[in-house]
């Protein structure tokens, strides 16, 4: 079926949404948290026992995309009655089809509870996970199948790409993106409207525009989940973009470790080019345009936009001097914008509800809302949006919950692997983009890891020292030695090598590095070094200056003992030591061989008494 024109979509518009309300909806998360948990299978089983109970007809059934709350999973929300349930197994459905949706029963063990007040909550909105969050972008994630084309439209999908292409101008376009503030979320900032206005402005017979899903953070996931879960958002933008600057064609570069992101876009893509907003004289316009896939092979350095250019053109990810920038010479030489997923995501809903709207949202010089995924020693991990200039200690302690007890957060780790160690202590900071990039850190792409009080800061630094060694291209020189420099500076305070020499040197590489390096991954590589000298200085001098590691992390600066006035010989640790280097007779005090200890930690994690002690 191909839509020619608006009034025809508005009209199939008005159909599906009718159609929508007609029977009651169970929806179950299909994203990769929930199905690594078991949402496949529960979906299974409710499509079994409704046609067991004769409802298979009278309820939609639709397996969603991520619906954030990834800690709690498999989640499951229905419509009538409005119940939303966590940590649903396939043995449960049963109960939920025959109590819940025949009946009109609560299964009260299913139900979230808010950890603020210990009551159980029926309803999604109710928790504070989700109370305090703004969903823009997010806001048919755990709503619509993300394989089915007509669940988009019915809640106004491609309607505002008919707009844009039936009554409004490209120069309206980018003016309308300008005056929104919407600024790139892949981590830079940049004024999306501006780059737009560049590429349009520039010379050249074709022009492309790239959907950059090169997601490459540890513990990062925000641009997959939109992918999986609203693909044609994406699409539907970058639509409008290449109808903006003038392109005809358009790239989404998706990782190749983002399988079900890939199948779910496959899908789109073919279904809105069989809806005809894909490919020749959409909505019976003079406007062409088509998009395709290139996976990437998992380089971080590739999400890098010249890095990223040169994988699409079948070369080394490597990045390459500016000017000139990818909006005057990009791919195949020819003027290209890149984008990454949550900015294009952004592009239909501004253009729908105006600028003005958008531009409430936020601050002043950060406007609208930002994805995070929420990772690490917090109680609910998940994907959650904010607007901008919320703080982190409401993004951690309210929507995240806060520590798991009995432990106390001490810092977050917030942009990426290139980002920066943030402590405690500065946690009434807005989020935006001036207000981090102030306090040492970046907005990055929106990966959050929360830090407890067992994390070593030095260790820490070691970590993404090491991931960035390792991923860095090594074309240029700073990077490709100053990095792996640094991860062997680290390393020696870590092991209880180092001196206070080493210390100044590590400092002074660091500077060097960020200040002489050709791209963006090295000139923000030293980020978590420098961040973490910065507000953790002391945890550097102890490892140094006293040989000790005060989170008792850093293995060869521990020791485990036993407290003699704490141990009451119950054996727990004994068995399950894998060099069976603990000792002691039943209902007495036993003792740990340091010869014999290879500080693995388990001896510490199974005892109930904490008479397991690191010194």
């Amino acid at each position: 079926m191909k839509i020619r024109t608006l009034e025809q979509l508005m009209a199939l518009e008005q159909e599906l949404c009718a159609a929508r309300d007609r029977k009651p909806c169970v929806r179950v998360c299909g994203g990769t948290g929930c199905r690594a948990r078991g949402s496949e299978d529960v979906l299974a089983r409710f499509q079994t026992q409704l046609r067991e109970v004769g409802w298979a007809e009278a309820v939609d059934l639709k397996f969603t995309g991520c619906h954030g709350l990834c800690e709690r999973g498999p989640l499951v929300s229905l419509t009538s009655p409005e119940v939303f349930y966590q940590g649903v197994e396939a043995d449960d459905v049963p109960a939920i089809v025959a109590e819940t949706l025949v009946r009109g029963v609560v299964i009260e063990r299913l139900l979230a509870h808010d950890p603020m007040t210990g009551q159980r909550v029926r309803r999604e909105q109710e928790l504070p996970f989700y109370r305090r969050q703004q969903r823009v972008v997010l806001r048919f994630n755990g709503v619509i199948d993300p394989t089915d084309i007509r669940e988009y439209i019915a809640l106004g999908g491609y309607r505002t790409l008919g707009v844009v292409l039936t009554r409004l101008t490209p120069e309206e376009v980018i003016e309308i993106i300008e005056r929104s503030g919407l600024r790139g979320r892949g981590g830079a900032g940049f004024p999306t409207g501006k780059k737009w206005r560049l590429a349009r402005a520039a010379p050249g017979a074709r022009k492309y525009v790239i959907c950059n899903g090169d997601e490459g953070d540890p513990g990062a996931f925000m641009d997959r989940s939109v992918l999986e879960g609203n693909p044609h958002s994406v699409i539907e933008g970058m639509i409008i973009g290449a109808y903006a600057v003038g392109a005809t064609r358009g790239i989404i570069y998706v990782r190749e470790e983002y399988p079900l992101a890939v199948r779910t876009l496959q899908i789109a893509l073919a279904q809105a080019r069989e809806y005809g907003f894909l490919g020749e004289a959409i909505f019976d316009s003079a406007f062409s345009f088509d998009l395709e896939i290139v996976r990437g092979a998992g380089a971080f350095v590739a999400g890098e936009e010249t890095a990223l250019i040169a994988a699409v053109e079948g070369r080394v990810s490597e990045p390459r001097q500016r000017p000139p920038y990818p909006v005057q010479r990009g791919v195949w030489g020819y003027p290209t914008v890149i984008n990454n997923v949550e900015t294009w995501a952004n592009i239909p809903i501004i253009l729908e509800r105006g600028p003005e709207w958008f531009a409430r949202l936020g601050t002043a010089t950060s406007k609208g809302t930002k994805i995070f995924s929420l990772v690490g020693k917090v109680a609910n991990t998940g994907l959650v949006e904010i607007p901008m200039g919320m703080t982190l200690r409401d993004l951690v302690e309210e929507i995240g919950g806060g520590a798991l007890p009995p432990r106390e957060i001490k810092a977050v780790q917030i942009g990426g692997p290139s980002g920066g160690c943030l402590p405690k202590a500065l946690f009434d900071l807005p989020i935006d983009y001036e207000s981090l990039t102030e306090a040492g850190a970046m907005m990055g792409s929106g990966g959050l890891i929360v830090m407890d009080d067992r994390t070593c800061m030095v260790d820490v630094a070691r970590y993404f020292m090491d991931f960035l060694r390792d991923e860095s291209c090594g074309k240029c020189l700073p990077c490709r030695e100053g990095t792996h420099r640094m991860y062997e500076l680290l390393t020696a305070m870590c092991e209880g090598r180092a001196t206070d020499a080493d210390l100044e040197l590590l400092e002074e590489l660091a500077q060097v590095v960020k200040e002489t390096s050709l791209c963006g991954l090295g000139q923000t590589a030293p980020n978590p070094v420098l961040t973490t000298l910065r507000y953790f200085r002391s945890e550097y001098e102890a490892h140094i200056r006293q040989k000790r590691c005060p989170a008792g992390v850093c293995k060869a600066l521990i020791r485990y003992v036993i407290n003699a006035e704490r141990c009451t010989g119950c054996v727990a640790c004994v068995q399950p030591c894998p060099q069976q280097a603990i000792s002691g007779q039943l209902k007495q005090p036993h003792l740990i061989d340091p010869e014999r200890c290879i500080k693995c930690g388990i001896c510490h994690e199974v005892c109930q008494f904490g008479a397991v002690e690191i010194v």
